[in-house]
């Protein structure tokens, strides 16, 4: 009764009763098992798929292995092809070469004392030109004497303020003569018999009608031994190159860095040779420059030289210009060979037409230099511009070995850099100074001071003018006929203020005026670069008006010329 009375808690519990069914269960279950049967073909469907592109990959494999195996047979057979072309050459070359030792002459070994010297002996179409030459001079020798000879038998006439003899009075002189010879104890030479006036006449004529012909043939022979000259020329630099060959290590053929085969060699310089070489890769012939240092160098001077090849490279590997030659690629073959692969071009340079040519038309001079300037407003229009500082015949390409065709500017080992930090209002110091080619570097090239003298593109608008110079008048404007240690030791450069112009050959007032325009001796008087690519002398189209002096060109009115300066029409 005491205890408590507990009241038992009364619970409430919430039944959730689900919605699915048998069937929903039944139904949701069949989907999952579509799902799951739709990925297992999916994964079945990619599995074959994968079956199948590995299967085409091995196809793919193996067909490339098979181009890959084809195309090593084209290239080899390329290679063999291009061998046994270049052999063949080789062996052409060498039997012409033989053949024209008889006919244009050879090199023979002289001995000096000690030491031997090569000495040059002409062939026999030189000698045979030489007994010509000797016939002719005997025979006009001889012409001269009979005219001589003539003269002295000679009829008087009305200008010796005598009678003219007739036929009867000279027949009795003549008797006379004899007569009195006979009668007289003294022996007295013969007197020429005198002639009559036509008979003189007719005399004189015949000498005349035959040293005509003399001159005629001297001329012929002349021509002919301008002709054997050039061709001796070609000859002389075809042994040379032959002789270099002979002696290369690289004249059996060698593939270099796994893709440039060696036909034969170019040329050879102090410390390179060039090759015309096939590319394999991308199937085309280049240039392949094969510098080789002097093992005696010591390693600082190699380490400078690949230095300088290196900045070459890097100069002109960035370059594209039609007017300049490309370079492909560069690569080393040992410590110390390297090699630079360059566009290549058929024909000859600049300076080997000159010596053929001595000289050209004004219009294929203008032609070359309208190029030249062209790829200079190239290097002065990139950044960082480019100073060339080695134009020269020698660095000019001529595409197709004439003076009416492409150009192309190669070998930029000196060029100069005008980037911010070196190049100022003034220039750019000169660091190289003494390097180049003295006839064609200008006045401030060989100024020597406390400081490096300033130079700009002005450098590279002198050389211009003294290549077109070169070109019309077939000899420099300074320090022709001088070695370039004459140049430096007489400061002919330094007092080169003016150019000079032969008489001949004839050469248009404005061609010469822009020749003085590139030639000013001081660099602030000289057109630089874009100066001179605005010239109205390279302008086509130009005509002058005629109520003032001003240049119309198709429409536009270009910047009036210096004084000095004329226009050209066309």
């Amino acid at each position: 009764g005491d205890h408590p009375v507990v009241q038992p808690k009364q619970l409430s519990f919430k039944i959730t009763q689900t919605d699915l069914t048998m069937l929903k269960l039944a139904a949701l279950e069949s989907t999952k098992n579509q799902d799951l049967e739709k990925k297992e073909g999916r994964i079945d469907d990619l599995l074959r798929a994968n079956c199948d592109l590995r299967r085409q990959i091995d196809d793919q494999q193996k067909l490339l292995e098979k181009y890959k195996e084809r195309l090593n047979k084209c290239i080899s057979m390329s290679k063999k092809l291009l061998i046994e072309k270049s052999t063949q050459e080789k062996l052409s070359s060498r039997e012409k070469s033989m053949q024209d030792r008889l006919r244009l002459g050879h090199f023979t070994t002289v001995r000096h004392g000690a030491s031997f010297t090569e000495q040059w002996t002409d062939g026999f179409a030189f000698q045979n030109l030489v007994k010509q030459q000797e016939w002719v001079n005997q025979q006009r020798e001889d012409i001269e004497r009979q005219r001589k000879l003539l003269g002295k038998r000679k009829p008087p006439t009305a200008n010796n303020s005598q009678a003219p003899a007739t036929n009867s009075e000279a027949k009795q002189r003549k008797t006379k003569a004899v007569n009195g010879a006979e009668n007289d104890p003294f022996v007295r030479p013969n007197l020429p018999q005198l002639l009559t006036l036509a008979e003189y006449h007719e005399q004189e004529e015949i000498f005349k009608l035959r040293l005509g012909h003399l001159k005629k043939e001297e001329a012929e022979i002349q021509a002919e031994l301008e002709r054997l000259e050039r061709v001796r020329n070609l000859h002389i630099r075809e042994l040379k190159r032959i002789n270099n060959e002979d002696n290369s290590q690289f004249k059996d053929h060698p593939t270099l860095n796994e893709r440039y085969l060696l036909l034969h060699l170019l040329g050879r310089g102090g410390f390179s040779e060039v090759y015309k070489a096939f590319d394999l890769y991308e199937q085309r012939y280049a240039a392949v420059k094969i510098h080789q240092l002097n093992k005696s160098w010591r390693d600082e001077k190699k380490e400078n030289y690949h230095k300088h090849a290196c900045r070459e490279y890097r100069i002109h590997k960035e370059l594209d210009h039609p007017r300049i030659v490309k370079l492909y690629d560069y690569f080393s073959l040992d410590t110390d060979t390297f090699c630079t692969v360059l566009e290549y071009c058929e024909g000859n340079d600049l300076d080997f037409y000159l010596k053929q040519h001595k000289l050209m038309s004004e219009k294929e001079a203008r032609s070359i230099v309208m190029q030249i300037v062209n790829a200079l407003r190239y290097l002065n229009e990139i950044k960082p511009p480019i100073i060339h500082y080695d134009l020269k015949p020698g660095n000019i390409l001529l595409v197709d070995g004439t003076a009416c065709g492409e150009i192309k500017i190669t070998d930029f080992g000196l060029s100069k850099i005008m980037d911010d930090d070196s190049y100022g209002v003034d220039g750019m110091d000169l660091t190289s100074q003494g390097a180049g080619t003295y006839w064609y570097l200008p006045p401030e090239c060989f100024v020597v001071g406390k400081e490096p003298p300033k130079i700009s593109n002005k450098v590279d608008v002198w050389s211009v003018g003294v290549i077109f110079f070169q070109c019309l008048y077939g000899r420099k404007p300074f320090g022709h006929n001088q070695s370039q240690q004459d140049i430096l030791q007489e400061n002919t450069i330094l007092k080169a203020t003016e150019v000079q112009f032969p008489v001949k050959p004839v050469v248009s007032s404005e061609a010469k005026a822009f020749i003085r325009r590139c030639l000013a001796y001081r660099k602030e008087d000289r057109f630089d670069v874009h100066q001179l690519a605005n010239d109205p002398y390279l302008l086509p189209h130009m005509r002058r008006s005629n109520s003032s002096g001003n240049l119309h060109m198709s429409g536009l009115t270009a910047t009036p010329t210096p004084p000095s300066s004329s226009i050209i029409t066309y």
